[in-house]
């Protein structure tokens, strides 16, 4: 008796939308790759795919193009959205930060790191004169 394989979908919708089955990696991540001009292989490095799951979420963005692009525009939206919640809420919090003086053993970390700044500007503007 041969058993009927029964193919296991390869793109899956989950509660953070369209996903690649077996990973938290969504459309979404591939798409913000394939805009910023990533070829293939390399974003199969970056979020630790192998090929069958890289080509799987290429096909299935190129074959629902219309509805990936709509999700993924407003994925896009809420972020902004999310981070301009934070950033008002904590407007306040911050300013109050920035408003306190530097504590005195922070002054001494500035101080080496301003000195550890200028130092790298200063090679870095000798090196083409060198070339």
């Amino acid at each position: 008796m041969v058993a009927a394989s029964k193919q296991e979908p390869k793109i899956i919708r989950t509660e953070r939308g369209l996903t690649i089955a077996g990973t938290r990696i969504t459309l979404y991540d591939v798409m913000d790759y394939l805009k910023a001009q990533y070829p293939p292989k390399l974003i199969r490095e970056k979020l630790g795919l192998n090929d069958e799951q890289i080509n799987s979420a290429l096909a299935y963005i190129e074959t629902h193009q219309t509805e990936v692009e709509a999700e993924y525009q407003e994925c896009l939206q809420t972020a902004v959205e999310i981070r301009q919640y934070w950033e008002e809420r904590n407007r306040e919090h911050f300013a109050k930060i920035s408003a306190m003086p530097p504590k005195s053993d922070q002054e001494a970390l500035r101080a080496k790191l301003q000195a550890w700044k200028a130092r790298i500007e200063k090679e870095i503007t000798t090196i083409p004169q060198a070339l």
